[in-house]
């Protein structure tokens, strides 16, 4: 099994050119698992061990540790990925997954600021300070134009038309796309430039593989995720009672605020980068919630 394991992960990584984050997680997934059945089964796992029973009994034992139901749901998405590929190479007759339903995903809300504590938090940096411009640029765009955090990290100096007003995307499994931002986060990204050229010119480290990050720390390095990570919570600390508010409520706010101004779920999507509409739908729970709210105050008989 473990062969046949490693197998399926270097056809992941060749043939279907999976990020490598989804590679990291598909293999934990199958590692949890196959621990699961050897503990189970009392020895090395065989393909022909793999049934739906012993799928099930793995998804009720992740319930009983307490594990999300969008990460078991995940989880039972890399085991019916790996029974596909051992049914394609004849190694089994049939995909015992398929047979076992996936948990029903929990309707959460996804945290974000409204348009008032939003502009207090992209006003929070001080702009008199090099560091100050980089993270009111990063602020800005994070809510202009919706970026993961991978996203905004990855981003080079020629990703950027500050003319057109457009940034170039590294999405999801390799996907580029197109996303506007406005004269505001323009500004304020003009303004961060010439620190950022300060910052690259007087760099000790090495090229970043030939390429230009827009984004650097104080060293004139790329910076990382978990930097923006910390300064975005920093800020929102500063300027915020709100808890759970990280890079990607700033995604979240910049997609709520949107369909509250009347822009449909197909533009949001395209925006975002998602692959399925089903995905963004999401938004259209927190909008039912903004109007449940509103009636509930202004109804005389609510």
């Amino acid at each position: 099994m473990e062969s046949l394991q490693r197998e399926f992960l270097d056809y992941l990584q060749f043939n279907r050119n999976v990020s490598p984050h989804t590679l990291r997680a598909y293999a934990s997934d199958l590692e949890q698992f196959l621990d699961f059945a050897r503990r189970k089964i009392g020895r090395e796992p065989e393909p022909g061990d793999l049934d739906h029973r012993l799928i099930r009994s793995f998804l009720a034992d992740l319930y009983g540790q307490g594990r999300a139901r969008a990460s078991s749901a995940r989880t039972l998405a890399a085991i019916r990925s790996f029974c596909r590929y051992l049914r394609r190479e004849g190694v089994l007759q049939d995909n015992p997954a398929a047979l076992v339903s996936a948990p029903r995903p929990e309707r959460r809300m996804p945290a974000h600021l409204d348009i008032p504590d939003m502009n207090v938090l992209l006003a929070a940096p001080d702009a008199r300070t090099p560091l100050g411009r980089r993270d009111r640029a990063i602020l800005e765009l994070l809510y202009a134009s919706g970026l993961r955090l991978s996203e905004l990290v990855g981003l080079d100096l020629d990703d950027v038309n500050l003319g057109g007003r457009l940034v170039r995307v590294r999405g999801k499994g390799g996907r580029q796309r197109i996303v506007p931002f406005h004269r505001r986060a323009g500004e304020v990204i003009r303004n961060y430039l010439p620190v950022r050229h300060r910052l690259s010119a007087a760099a000790p480290e090495a090229p970043d593989r030939g390429r230009d990050p827009l984004f650097v720390n104080y060293r004139g390095g790329r910076l990382s995720g978990r930097s923006v990570d910390r300064l975005v919570r920093r800020y929102v600390a500063l300027t915020s009672t709100r808890l759970g508010i990280s890079p990607h409520a700033l995604r979240h706010s910049f997609a709520t605020h949107l369909l509250e101004r009347g822009a449909d779920l197909r533009s949001i999507q395209e925006l975002l980068g998602h692959a399925r509409v089903s995905t963004t739908q999401r938004y259209t729970h927190v909008d039912a919630a903004r109007i449940t709210s509103l009636y509930r105050k202004t109804h005389p008989r609510a």
